[in-house]
Parts: C-alpha cells; sequence; structure tokens
C-alpha cells in the first residue's frame, strides 16, 4: 500500500571524515571503504520503515516504545523494507521509490546502510541506475545479501562484507516485488505483483527454474517453516494461494475474510498470520486444515508481518494509523500498539 507525501529535492553529500559520527541524519552517505566496521552491538531492537516520514523507527521491544529516528535522507524517494546483519549491528534499507509498483514515478537507485547501535547511516550501495531495489533478505547459508530490482527484472546479490554487487538472478518477470528464500538457503521466492506470478529461483545456480501463475495481481510471499509451502496472496479475490514447493504449482486456495497482503508463520510451524489490509485484521490459518481459524483486530491498513525470534510475539505494521501492533501469539491478541512513523510498513528484527 502507498501513500503519497510531499517531494523534496535530492541531496548527497560525501561521506563525513572518520570518526566523526553524523549529527544531521537526513544526508545519505556514499561509501569511501571496502569494508564495515560497525560499532559494539546493542540490545534486540525492532526496525520499522516509515513510508510517509521517510525514516527508520528503532523500537525497543522489551519496553514497546520508539526510541529513536533514523532519517533515509532528504530526497524525494523513499524506502519500503529493511534487513538487518546477523550480529543486529547493520541495516539495509534499499531506496525504492516515490510510487506504488508498477506506476510511473521517480525510480530508486541505492540501498542505505545503517550502523544501528550509532543510530547513523554510514554507506550506501550504488546501483548506478534506476532499479527500484525493494526487498532485501540476508541468506545466512552464503552470507549474501539479495536485493529485489524491479526494473532490471532481477535479485541483485550482495557481498554485505565489501558492499559490492556480486551477481544477479533473472526473475524472468516485471515487478519482482518482494523476496523470501528458503530456509535451507537453496530457493529464492519472488512475488512479481503485475505479471500475478511467483517465480522460483536457484540461489546457487543463479538461475530461474520456473514461474508459476497465480491470478491477475499478486501481492508479498513468505515460506513455510519446513520450506515444503510458499505463500502468496490474491490482489483481486480474497484468498491465499498455498504453492507446493516440491511441485513448483499451486496445490490449495485459502478463503480469506478479505484482500490478504504480508504473511508469517508463527514458529511452531502450525499457523500462518495473513494481513488483511481492508479490514484491519490479521487472519490465523491453519497450516494443517488450510482453514482461517481466528482472527485479531489491529489498526487499519496492516502491511508486513514479523515474528519474533522467540516466537512469542508477532509484529504488524499498521499503514494508516502509524503504529506497530504487537500481538501475543499464545492469546492471539494485540498486548500493545506501538506509535511509530507516518506510512509504517517494513518490519525488521536486529537481535
Amino acid at each position: 500500500m502507498y501513500t503519497a507525501f510531499a517531494m523534496r529535492k535530492p541531496i548527497l553529500l560525501s561521506l563525513l571524515p572518520a570518526g566523526l559520527c553524523l549529527t544531521f541524519l537526513s544526508v545519505s552517505a556514499r561509501a569511501q571503504t571496502s569494508a564495515i566496521t560497525p560499532s559494539k552491538p546493542a540490545a534486540p531492537v525492532l526496525l520499522v520503515i516509515n513510508q510517509g516520514d521517510k525514516n527508520v523507527s528503532i523500537v525497543n521491544p522489551a519496553s514497546g516504545e520508539q526510541v529513536a529516528t533514523i532519517s533515509e535522507g532528504v530526497t524525494a524517494v523513499h524506502g519500503h523494507e529493511a534487513a538487518a546483519s546477523p550480529n543486529g549491528r547493520i541495516a539495509y534499507v534499499p531506496i525504492y521509490g516515490n510510487v506504488g509498483v508498477g506506476k510511473p514515478g521517480l525510480n530508486g537507485h541505492e540501498m542505505l546502510v545503517i550502523d544501528i547501535p550509532t543510530r547513523t547511516i554510514i554507506h550506501h550501495v550504488e546501483f548506478s541506475h534506476g532499479v527500484r531495489p525493494h526487498c532485501a533478505i540476508y541468506n545466512p547459508h552464503d552470507g549474501m545479501l539479495y536485493v529485489t530490482t524491479e526494473l532490471d527484472k532481477d535479485v541483485t546479490i550482495i557481498d554485505p562484507h565489501t558492499l559490492k554487487i556480486v551477481g544477479t538472478i533473472p526473475t524472468g518477470q516485471e515487478q519482482s516485488h518482494m523476496l523470501a528464500i528458503s530456509h535451507d538457503g537453496r530457493h529464492g521466492y519472488t512475488a512479481n505483483v503485475g505479471p500475478g506470478t511467483v517465480s522460483v529461483l536457484d540461489i546457487k545456480a543463479r538461475k530461474t527454474l520456473a514461474v508459476i501463475p497465480i491470478s491477475a495481481e499478486t501481492q508479498r510471499i513468505s515460506v513455510s517453516n519446513d520450506d515444503s509451502m510458499a505463500f502468496t496472496s490474491d490482489q483481486r479475490k480474497p484468498q491465499l494461494a498455498v504453492i507446493d514447493t516440491a511441485a513448483n504449482k499451486v496445490k490449495a486456495w485459502v478463503a480469506l475474510p478479505g484482500l490478504g497482503y504480508g504473511t508469517a508463520s508463527t514458529k511452531d510451524g502450525r499457523s500462518l498470520l495473513v494481513a488483511i489490509p481492508a479490514k484491519g485484521l490479521v487472519a490465523v490459518v491453519d497450516l494443517h486444515t488450510l482453514k482461517v481459524v481466528h482472527t485479531i483486530a489491529v489498526p487499519s491498513a496492516p502491511q508486513e508481518i514479523l515474528v519474533r525470534p522467540d516466537g512469542k510475539v508477532a509484529y504488524v505494521s499498521c499503514n494508516v494509523k502509524h503504529q506497530v501492533a504487537a500481538i501475543d501469539l499464545s492469546n492471539w491478541k494485540v498486548q500493545k500498539l506501538i506509535d511509530v512513523g507516518a506510512g509504517a510498513d517494513g518490519l525488521a528484527w536486529a537481535r
């Protein structure tokens, strides 16, 4: 979901001298070194990408409060999603554009690199041309960062240690917006919005294995904990596509109480949480019966869902109300609403 906000002229400054921290965080910084030397890691935090405010909220998960924000830069384009390094020190924020997927507008061409403990933008990765980089995923099996680059119809591979682009994987489709990587690190799945398809990628061989037709338009993608299923939401009908990842085809449809969006599996693998933006709901799908068994009321326009590593809480970004709902997964109830920025969207856990 996208809400238009006021545009400002892009400004880029070169990286400040070594040892000098950024105090005015509305400027993106260009990388001048070949590797990152991040600061000492802090306690776990939840990162929230706020499209409207063009910044990143840092949320203390213990207190459930926003403790700081980091600006994405004085620019007419902004980020939607984020990924964090395994040690919790670094965040990666692709700068997408100023419009929704498939719509004409400015095309992002960079990815910001943020030192989380010091709350500073320390580098950026330049794609050299407008590619609308969107979803960043860290693959622990090969240590690489994978970023969807829509306008090139591929996924770009970045070495997070050197911040160099080391390869690409073609998706064979327009609007490859979101990416999920299997837990064994072998396969990637992109939700191709306008074509209404899912591309199946061989991560090691860097090639497309299959393109699965889903619907006239699809959004978001996730993979079950055992890698046997992938899930994406039909944007024309209130139903969820369940993909058999062994056969690379849709094996079932799950009726939803409204058009679905972001999804996430619970840690025990028994349930799938599905955001229903227009209804202000999160639907809980039993992954054995493939039926909705609970619905949870959340603030308007839920977007993305992130299950905390301990499996106890799910965080849901709520775009219109500028909040994140924290859901207690032991009783399927919202335990807290966290105030963040305008247009809350992408979530990442930095531990």
